[in-house]
Formats: structure tokens, C-alpha cells, sequence
């Protein structure tokens, strides 16, 4: 778990004007692979509008320096699915539901991301309430 949401975390860091889709992914994969961990591929994150999952598509594995630009105004998911095992996945007969292909242990973590003039923000910080949860407690 604390290796998927520190992917989600190097992914948000590579995303702002100007910077490319690949940078997002490479900064994941690379993250996850350090640790040992696969990256799935079949699922990404996803522009945010008026459907469920829109255009673009943001691959979690991916090159340095390519892919399409971020603009300002982009808003998206970023959402890696990191596995114990290999990245590979199934589909349940629901239509919904992903497992892992070798029914290890997977993690995922997401934030909603708008594009900003300076770099970008956050647009559920899930994780700040967290924080102020613990604080409570």
C-alpha cells in the first residue's frame, strides 16, 4: 500500500504545463519496479466531464519525454494499480470487478488532478482528511 500511494504521488509530481503523459507513467513504473512490484497496463487514469471515463487516457507505465503535452485546464485520474506479482489482470463475469491474473495482493490509490498555470492541484485531497482524522482521534 505505501508503494502504490507513492506512486500516485511521483506520477502527480511529473504533471503540469508543458510536461508529457509519458513522464507521468515512466515516474511510476520506475517507482514501482524499484520496489519490485508490476505496474497494470490495461487500466489508467482518465480525463474527468460529463461520462465516467473520458479522453485522455493516462498510462501509469510509460517513456520519459513522450506522449501528448498537458494543457492548463486538463482535469484527470491518476489511479496506478500496483500488484504484488505480475501487472496482468482479469476482469470478473460482473463487468466491473479486476483481479490480479496471479491472485496476489494489488494497491491503488487515486486522485483527481486539474492542471494549473504553476504545476497542478489536487482535487480530492482524501488524504488531507485523513491527516485531520488521525489528528482527532
Amino acid at each position: 500500500m505505501d508503494v502504490a500511494k507513492e506512486c500516485l504521488e511521483a506520477g502527480i509530481t511529473e504533471v503540469g504545463p508543458g510536461k508529457r503523459f509519458g513522464d507521468v507513467g515512466a515516474a511510476i513504473q520506475e517507482l514501482a519496479k524499484d520496489h519490485g512490484y508490476g505496474v497494470v497496463r490495461e487500466l489508467g487514469g482518465h480525463g474527468v466531464g460529463h461520462a465516467l471515463h473520458e479522453e485522455p487516457h493516462i498510462n501509469h507505465v510509460g517513456r520519459q519525454g513522450h506522449g501528448m503535452r498537458f494543457r492548463e485546464g486538463m482535469t484527470f485520474t491518476i489511479e496506478p494499480m500496483i500488484n504484488e506479482g505480475t501487472p496482468e489482470i482479469r476482469l470478473l463475469e460482473d463487468g466491473w470487478t479486476v483481479v490480479t491474473a496471479d491472485k496476489k495482493l494489488s494497491a491503488q490509490y487515486e486522485h483527481t488532478i486539474a492542471v494549473t498555470s504553476s504545476g497542478c492541484e489536487i482535487l480530492t485531497p482524501w488524504h488531507l482528511l485523513l491527516r485531520k482524522t488521525a489528528k482527532l482521534a
